[in-house]
Order: C-alpha cells, then sequence, then structure tokens
C-alpha cells in the first residue's frame, strides 16, 4: 500500500504507566496519521511527557501496545526506537555545550555508523568513507536549518533560540520520520517563537515528518497543530481542531481558562 497521509503511523491502545501506586497516564489511545501536526496539551503534571517517554522506550507502559508503522515498539530500548525513526527533543536544551555546532550533529550521524571500532581506530578506507559522508550530510543539515554559518561555533555560545533550533537539527540527523518535540518554546522571546512556528512548519514539509508537540504556549499550538489532545491528570479529556479545543467547556475549565483562551485567539 502507499504510504500516504491517511495512514497511522504511530499507534497507542489502551497505554497505562504508573510509577509506584501512581497512575500517570491512564488507558490512553490516539492514532497520528503520517504527515500531521498534532499538540498534546495539558496542565503541568498532566502525564504529557509520561507520553513521550513511553513512546520512545525510557518507560515500559504496565498496559497496552504502541506501534510504529505497524511495528510494535511497546517496550523497546531508546537506541532501537531511535533507529526505527523516531526522534525527540527535551524540555530542557540538551546540547553538548562545548563541543561545536557541527559536531552536535555529528553525535547524532555517528549513532547510525557501520563501521567496527577497529576500523574507526585503524581509519580504514571504509571509515573514512563514512566520515566524510557524515560531515558532509551535517553541513547539508546545517544549511537547511540555517546554522551553517555558526557551524564552528561551540553550541553554548548560540542565543537560546538557536540552540533549540540546533536540538531539533540534532534530532534531525537520525533520519526521523516521527519527530517528538517537548515544548520547543519554552523559554523563547515572541520574535523567537514567531520564528520557531514557522521553522517547525517548513521541517515538517521539507523533511516529511510527522509531528507530534507538547507545548504551553497555546498561540504556538494554536497556530500550527492540525488536531490537539488534551490530558488531564494522565487522562485523556478532549481531542478536535484548535477552533474545537479552544471553545471546549472542559478544557477551558481544567488548563486554558477564559484568559489563556483569549490569549490564544489573538
Amino acid at each position: 500500500m502507499e504510504k500516504g497521509k491517511n495512514e497511522a503511523i504511530l499507534t497507542m491502545n489502551h497505554v497505562t504507566v504508573v510509577f509506584g501506586g501512581l497512575t500517570a497516564v491512564n488507558d490512553f489511545c490516539i492514532d497520528i496519521q503520517r504527515g500531521e501536526l498534532v499538540g498534546l496539551i495539558g496542565p503541568n503534571g498532566a502525564g504529557k511527557t509520561t507520553v513521550f517517554n513511553a513512546i520512545t522506550g525510557q518507560y515500559i507502559p504496565a498496559k497496552g501496545e504502541i506501534f510504529f508503522e505497524g511495528r510494535e515498539i511497546t517496550g523497546l530500548k531508546p537506541d532501537r526506537i531511535t533507529k526505527y525513526g523516531i526522534a525527540r527533543t527535551f524540555q530542557n536544551v540538551r546540547l553538548f555545550s562545548e563541543l561545536s555546532v557541527l559536531d552536535n550533529v555529528l553525535v547524532s550521524y555517528h549513532a547510525r555508523i557501520k563501521s567496527s571500532f577497529w576500523e574507526a581506530i585503524f581509519h580504514t578506507p571504509r571509515y573514512l568513507r563514512e566520515e566524510r559522508t557524515f560531515y558532509n550530510g551535517g553541513m547539508e543539515l546545517l544549511e537547511r536549518v540555517g546554522l551553517a554559518e555558526m557551524a564552528g561555533e561551540t553550541a553554548g555560545s548560540l542565543p537560546y533560540g538557536q540552540q533549540r533550533r540546533l536540538e531539533i537539527a540534532r534530532a534531525l540527523a537520525t533520519g526521523p520520520r516521527l519527530l517528538l518535540l517537548d515544548e520547543p518554546a519554552a523559554g523563547m522571546n515572541p520574535e523567537e517563537t514567531r520564528q520557531l512556528m514557522d521553522f517547525i512548519k517548513r521541517i515538517r514539509d521539507e523533511f516529511g515528518l510527522t509531528i507530534l508537540l507538547i507545548e504551553h504556549d497555546m498561540k504556538v499550538v494554536m497556530g500550527i497543530c492540525e488536531r490537539i489532545r488534551v490530558l488531564d491528570y494522565g487522562i485523556s479529556i478532549a481531542e478536535g481542531t484548535p477552533a474545537e479545543i479552544q471553545a471546549n467547556p472542559r478544557v477551558i475549565e481544567a488548563y486554558l481558562g477564559e484568559e489563556e483562551r483569549e490569549n490564544a485567539e489573538a
């Protein structure tokens, strides 16, 4: 079957994650179609990042199943899930701040290296070919995300908005088809946020990605997401278009509030 936008790339069936006696996510179900840009919102502690951690293998669900492109990935190790085509960013920027911008991207490329340890030690022709391929790929990727001119600068010296962009570029270097963004606008000023919104929409289209986004900035969520799921205390309470979510009385009561809704609409 031809892979199109009406095909579910990620399916979560009745996923429950428990820590001790606390149920962090309860009976969570979602189908994300290939090419979608979906938002996952809710109050702090609602279970949003727990959903990401279950998808990427950091947490093993107590119940339920997770499928990626028709393959069950429930409980697989994170590195294996990454190789299957899922990448993520985190709430707090996790760059190698003392390494260069390019080296931060090359770290992700090296996770795909096929040469053996001994081939790397002795710099065999295959290893050197891979090194050249990754270098060229890293520079091309930085060009596509607008960071090529900063390739030699240390990552920690970049302005905050560019650090966020570099973190996304590093995730893109793993070659994902599903990208999970955990609060990418956190800490950004309004201009950086506006640029981020344009950037996320552009990379979704240019890289052929499906994106699942956690974000507290409602202007970002309502401005770029095609569909939104709302969590509260680990339970899914609503799903719909941005307009439907902004008008949902239960969501307004549990999370948005009248003032937040007005800000999102502004």
